[in-house]
């Protein structure tokens, strides 16, 4: 994986927003449950997004969000945004968060962009995948080997992006930024790469 210094993934922004004060009460709750351990911290946060943010099309939830508070509010996003809430909540304890991308192909010839999270735990970075589970997903807390929701297939032009990001990818904001409709947004209209 490509990335900078761990210490590049801390900061907040408008849409990683490790300093809001409902993300870092939410960061204190899951870390005093855990201890010291940035490891059981980070799997409590993972586990705390993907169980209790419900994926937006799993549940035919129109609403649209963006931004880490929009997501934690609305209880409800897709995997982008659940990713941008996850990132928050770890970089609000101190423990670096990236966002990492894979490209899927849909079942009309085309492809679509799905979001993850990379998070720097014992030397190391670890892609983690909070998108929630269901019949035929099951994504877990790992770092010993991924255990991501979906796999890639190379002969099918699908590809793990090897860049963590400290901030979202464009084409994914301007995806979220100009839709009224998730679901719309996930008819076909979801980003196919990065940018």
């Amino acid at each position: 994986m490509q990335a900078l210094a761990p210490e590049k993934y801390l900061d907040a922004d408008g849409v990683i927003e490790a300093d809001d004060p409902e993300i870092r009460s939410l960061a204190a709750k899951l870390r005093a449950g855990n201890g010291d351990s940035d490891r059981e911290f980070a799997r409590a946060a993972f586990e705390w997004v993907r169980d209790r943010i419900a994926h937006s099309c799993d549940v035919m939830d129109p609403r649209v969000t963006v931004t880490a508070s929009d997501v934690l509010r609305e209880g409800v996003g897709l995997c982008y945004a659940k990713s941008h809430l996850l990132a928050a909540v770890l970089r609000a304890e101190g423990v670096p968060a990236g966002l990492c991308y894979q490209r899927f192909s849909d079942d009309e010839g085309g492809y679509f962009l799905h979001g993850l999270v990379a998070v720097y735990l014992d030397g190391d970075w670890h892609r983690q995948d909070p998108r929630g589970n269901k019949p035929g997903v099951d994504a877990q807390f790992s770092l010993d080997g991924e255990r991501l929701a979906y796999t890639v297939n190379p002969e099918a032009g699908e590809t793990d992006y090897p860049e963590i990001r400290v901030v979202p990818a464009p084409a994914v904001l301007r995806a979220l930024r100009s839709a009224d409709d998730v679901l719309v947004l996930c008819d076909g209209r979801l980003p196919s790469g990065p940018e």
